[in-house]
């Protein structure tokens, strides 16, 4: 945002999403890793315990559908001003770092 034109909506828009698109490539990474390694701790549990893959897969919907909802309420805020844009990007750039985070310290905590 400190180049030229990065103070204007526009500029600010593109530097927050630029942002978003590492932290979700961060974050389905993580998912992706930790999901094999779930799925791999269930193969060795009995039907009735192996649901850790798939309580983690659906934690992460039910987290989505959070992220999305709160980000459309903060762009809400503006009521359709120029700065809705800025806002929900910037909320959903990060929700979605913390959530990368929270999934890298799950799968780090498997090693």
């Amino acid at each position: 945002m400190q180049q030229r034109g990065g103070d204007s909506t526009y500029g600010m828009g593109f530097c927050l999403d630029s942002e978003l698109q590492y932290w979700d490539s961060m974050l389905n990474e993580a998912y992706r890793q930790l999901r094999a390694v779930r799925q791999a701790s269930d193969a060795d549990l009995p039907d009735n315990l192996a649901v850790q893959a798939d309580t983690l897969r659906n934690m992460q919907r039910a987290w989505i559908t959070y992220r999305d909802t709160r980000c459309g309420h903060e762009a809400s805020l503006w009521q359709g001003g120029t700065g809705a844009g800025p806002a929900s990007i910037s909320c959903m750039m990060q929700l979605t770092a913390e959530q990368a985070l929270y999934l890298l310290a799950l799968y780090s905590g498997e090693g």
